[in-house]
């Protein structure tokens, strides 16, 4: 059997930016940390990178040859505590892939998410019928209670977007996810109108790609662009494919999706358009019956 593949937690990965700043700051490479520590500069970098969970006694090595001051150890130390923790997870999201409850745990810690969808609507903006119709038909070989825990993990999502500090959400989605009737004209019908009542909300910005745009960098495929209050946590893409879920986190990814997501956004209809345009089509099926 594969061994279970590790996806890091939002502690994990603050950690980690955190001793990569220290060593940058004592000026020092991997090897010569090695040379001080006997810390295999392969261990070091995994460390620094999030894919590795430091030992207590490997954490302390670094942070004393970094000469830490008490708080920041402190901080450090709590941090290693908690670093496997995902922040919310629920009992039955262990039936669930791995890299969907890791990106459940990013999002209910991020400030702020960007989501192009091409054939979905958003899942933080799907109604229950809407959403269970989805994923009925994307896992066909699903049983019932696999679709109903996806369903509901789907829809603890949610309250991200109305709670004291709200999630700042921005979706731009291709006209084919409005128009694309999933579950039946009735069903299709609740979820535009659930849509022309949830973007009205300030933090919810909504923006659609018209068909006649034609061809944009979003065709191939949906992703979601997270970023996070604290200056130690670097944004955060996820990329949910048929060929399996995929985090990226260099520079140079998140300045590709970033300027890709910019793209999409301005040959996308204005917030205004775009509203209107998702209440005429959910007026269109309450007339259709």
């Amino acid at each position: 059997m594969a061994p279970k593949k590790q996806t890091p937690s939002v502690r994990l990965r603050r950690m980690a930016a955190e001793l990569r700043r220290l060593r940058a700051s004592a000026d020092m490479s991997r090897e010569e940390v090695s040379d001080q520590t006997g810390i295999n500069s392969v261990t070091l970098y995994r460390i620094e990178t999030a894919k590795a969970k430091p030992q207590k006694r490997t954490l302390m090595a670094l942070l004393n040859l970094y000469e830490v001051d008490p708080a920041q150890r402190e901080y450090l130390l709590a941090l290693l505590k908690d670093a496997s923790v995902q922040g919310w997870l629920r009992p039955y999201h262990s039936d669930l892939p791995e890299e969907y409850t890791a990106y459940i745990s990013f999002e209910s810690e991020a400030q702020g998410v960007r989501n192009y969808e091409s054939l979905f609507l958003p899942g933080l903006l799907q109604t229950e019928d809407y959403a269970r119709a989805v994923i009925r038909g994307v896992l066909p070989t699903a049983t019932e209670e696999q679709v109903e825990d996806r369903v509901r993990a789907r829809l603890e999502r949610q309250p991200l977007l109305t709670k004291a500090a709200p999630l700042k959400f921005w979706a731009v989605v291709d006209e084919a996810a409005l128009r694309r009737v999933v579950g039946g004209p009735a069903v299709m019908g609740r979820q535009l109108q659930h849509l022309a009542e949830v973007v009205a909300a300030p933090n919810v910005t909504l923006q659609v790609i018209p068909f006649e745009a034609g061809a944009h960098p979003g065709m191939p495929g949906q992703f979601i662009l997270m970023d996070f209050a604290d200056p130690m946590d670097t944004d955060l893409i996820y990329i949910d494919s048929m060929a399996g879920d995929l985090f990226l986190e260099s520079e140079a990814d998140i300045s590709r999706y970033r300027a890709i997501f910019d793209h999409l956004v301005a040959v996308a209809k204005s917030p205004n358009d775009s509203a209107a345009l998702v209440a005429e089509l959910a007026g269109e099926h309450e007339k259709g019956g």
